[in-house]
């Protein structure tokens, strides 16, 4: 592997590890379907506020996600939406997974 080659492949993983956590993939979800500011995303994922702000940390360091500042709150976006095309490629996965555990009790 070149060094162009392990660059390259590490920033892939960076992004994709990034997303490697139930509360994540809920977060990015959510925001994709509008934003939300941390106080709205504590409450929907039920931990407390350092918790979901280090998440959003995490997907924003990684440039999934974007942020705003409004009065006292900070409110999160996707960056990329293209993200989502993942989602729909894991569930692809998942079914093809699914199908090959049915044939196994045929």
């Amino acid at each position: 592997m070149s060094k162009f080659d392990k660059v390259k492949y590490d920033e892939m993983a960076k992004i994709i590890k990034s997303m490697a956590h139930p509360t994540r993939l809920f977060i990015v979800d959510e925001l994709s379907k509008q934003d939300h500011c941390v106080c709205e995303l504590t409450e929907m994922i039920g931990a407390d506020t350092s918790t979901v702000s280090k998440h959003l940390a995490v997907l924003k360091n990684s440039g999934i996600v974007q942020d705003r500042k409004e009065g006292n709150n900070v409110y999160y976006s996707l960056r990329c939406s293209c993200v989502l095309s993942f989602y729909q490629c894991v569930r692809d996965v998942i079914s093809h997974n699914v199908e090959d555990q049915l044939k196994l009790l045929k």
